[in-house]
């Protein structure tokens, strides 16, 4: 079993995982349930800090099923697990990708645990410069975690197209050499 992949997969990880527990303790500890922070003046409407409890999954759906979310999740990172005891030692970028994607959903799988759901503060606001009413054409607020698993299932798609050019690439080159050019049978 190669060590370096599972290397850079915990690492990476751990990293991940740390960099999420640590941001959402500082939301718990300075904000209460939907309050908000500006983080810098410059970024308002755009930007800001707003704690919330996700007990459903991206974007609050099927809030309310957050130990259906958790054995799914658990499940998940399973999957991922033996997906990455499968892959080659040179896939690097899958290696990535994955541990993003386990990371994050390890992160918010404490929370479920610890919190009963998952601990959201990264909130996103768009407005909508067309309606006057002043309702945001996009308002979601998420967490690092969430960010992670985006950016790591964004990895793995690339890795995907980038292994389909290759093996392509490869059967091009191994049919033209299975060919034969110019044999005279005579």
């Amino acid at each position: 079993m190669p060590i370096r992949k599972w290397a850079i997969f915990v690492g990476v990880t751990a990293i991940i995982f740390i960099v999420d527990q640590v941001s959402k303790a500082w939301v718990l500890a300075n904000l209460n349930l939907y309050e908000s922070q500006v983080i810098h003046p410059a970024l308002l409407p755009y930007l800001q800090f707003t704690r919330s409890a996700n007990t459903g999954v991206a974007f609050g759906m099927g809030s309310g099923n957050s130990l259906i979310f958790l054995m799914l999740s658990l499940a998940i990172i399973a999957f991922l697990l033996f997906l990455l005891y499968r892959s080659e030692p040179q896939d690097s970028l899958q290696h990535l990708g994955l541990a993003m994607v386990v990371g994050g959903a390890f992160g918010n799988v404490i929370d479920r645990i610890q919190h009963g759901a998952v601990v959201d503060f990264v909130h996103i606001v768009i407005p909508n410069l067309t309606n006057s009413g002043g309702r945001a054409w996009i308002s979601n607020v998420s967490n690092f975690a969430d960010h992670f698993i985006i950016i790591g299932v964004f990895l793995l798609l690339i890795d995907t197209y980038l292994q389909d050019r290759r093996e392509k690439a490869l059967e091009a080159q191994q049919s033209t050499l299975e060919s034969p050019v110019g044999v005279d049978s005579h």
